[in-house]
């Protein structure tokens, strides 16, 4: 028996030291940050049989090859990264739309969890969630003109996971430059 367990955990431990050899970095979109020097990879740690572990932006400058890393959870779905630049306004900012948070308390971040707004600094350094958790964000668009973000989306008032008409749909309008929420609608 004692020998038995000897090989089991000899065994165990090669095996789990052996997965490790089979993950890999996948570098999936680069983006110029324009008007600066930086650029982002979004990064996926993989595993052996192609499961995400880990899912990162990389913001690299360009100039001295320095990097900051932005870590999200590994079932985090990130469905847009867009810069965000108006000149007249000194905005430039990262705009990021992403599932991030497990609302919904199943075990991982998947499709019935909200879609949150994230803003970045373009140096990858400051890091600001503007809608809150609670909130599913369905659509936005910026105004030029004035530097406000226009979120659509509802909140799960009922708590069952699905938009339906016990649910508050709004329209949320934030200020750039502030990244406060200035107006409900």
């Amino acid at each position: 028996m004692k020998q038995f367990l000897i090989i089991f955990f000899i065994g165990l431990s090669s095996l789990s030291f052996g997965q490790s050899k089979y993950g890999y970095v996948h570098f999936d979109k680069l983006i110029e940050v324009k008007g600066t020097e930086y650029v982002i990879a979004s990064i996926e740690n993989r595993g052996k049989v192609f499961d995400v572990n880990e899912k990162k932006l990389l913001f690299i400058n360009t100039m001295n090859g320095e990097t900051k890393q932005i870590d999200f959870d590994k079932d985090a779905y990130i469905r847009e990264v867009k810069q965000i630049k108006i000149d007249s306004l000194g905005i430039n900012l990262i705009l990021i739309s992403a599932r991030t948070i497990d609302l919904n308390g199943k075990k991982g971040i998947d499709w019935e969890d909200p879609m949150q707004i994230i803003i970045l600094s373009t140096d990858g350094k400051e890091r600001t969630q503007l809608t809150e958790d609670k909130f599913f964000a369905g659509d936005w668009t910026v105004n030029a003109q004035t530097g406000k973000l226009v979120v659509t989306g509802y909140y799960d008032t009922n708590n069952n996971n699905k938009h339906d008409k016990a649910d508050k749909n709004e329209i949320l309008i934030y200020d750039l430059k502030t990244l406060k929420l200035t107006s409900r609608i």
